[in-house]
């Protein structure tokens, strides 16, 4: 598993929190990267391994791997969130409450989907208390976060029209000089058919503009659709 790692000092563990970001209305948030970020707190390591996943198998799975990895860490605990239906925390042995449920709290914050994250300690020595452990195991997927990025999922609708072979140039042309959409794919036989690519709202906006540019009614017939993720710069 390839994982960006990136390790933390002390001096933040108990005083970390994710940055505010303007959030838009309809959410569908996951990190933009798989990241692996550690930290130390009185003297116990805590590894957090954060991955994007789509079913609660890939989550088991990843689970499991990172279990499998660490098999000699005192604690594997986890939290995975796919959708609002699906999604589960696990202490891994440490007292209930203080591991697995913070973890997913943090999840579910930041709004986030198809993700899972598993936080591996190594026992220093020196025990943490309740609360102790439940900011040690939420500020850990904070941070991992943090370093992953955020990226929402936009859904991009597929959208084609049609013109002559003989207007072909012309068309595309004038479609490479707006920012409305992208030319996803052009298709050529007895006609030329072209596959536009945008925001599902931007349909009638595109339908008007090319009505304009090509100075006859133009309608888009739906083909499909797709998921974009965008990057949030915080």
């Amino acid at each position: 598993m390839k994982l960006t790692y990136a390790v933390f000092s002390e001096s933040v563990s108990y005083k970390f929190s994710l940055r505010e970001r303007q959030k838009p209305q309809v959410m569908n948030l996951t990190i933009a990267k798989d990241i692996r970020t550690e930290q130390v707190i009185s003297k116990s390591r805590f590894i957090c391994s954060l991955k994007k996943v789509k079913t609660e198998e890939e989550a088991q799975e990843f689970i499991k791997a990172i279990k499998k990895e660490f098999w000699d860490a005192t604690h594997n605990c986890s939290a995975y969130i796919i959708d609002e239906q699906h999604q589960r925390s696990s202490d891994d042995g440490e007292p209930s409450g203080t591991a697995g449920m913070p973890m997913l709290g943090v999840l579910r914050k930041q709004e986030l989907q198809q993700v899972a994250a598993v936080v591996t300690r190594y026992f220093g020595g020196i025990k943490l208390g309740a609360g102790g452990l439940v900011r040690a195991y939420a500020g850990s997927v904070s941070q991992a976060i943090e370093a992953a990025g955020v990226a929402q999922k936009v859904k991009m609708g597929l959208y084609v029209f049609s013109c002559s072979p003989g207007d072909a140039g012309k068309v595309t042309n004038l479609l490479y000089r707006q920012q409305l959409f992208t030319l996803s794919d052009t298709e050529y036989g007895n006609v030329v058919n072209f596959t536009l690519r945008m925001p599902e709202e931007r349909k009638a906006q595109a339908e008007t503009w090319l009505t304009d540019a090509l100075q006859k009614p133009t309608e888009l017939t739906e083909a499909g659709f797709e998921y974009e993720e965008i990057i949030y710069a915080g």
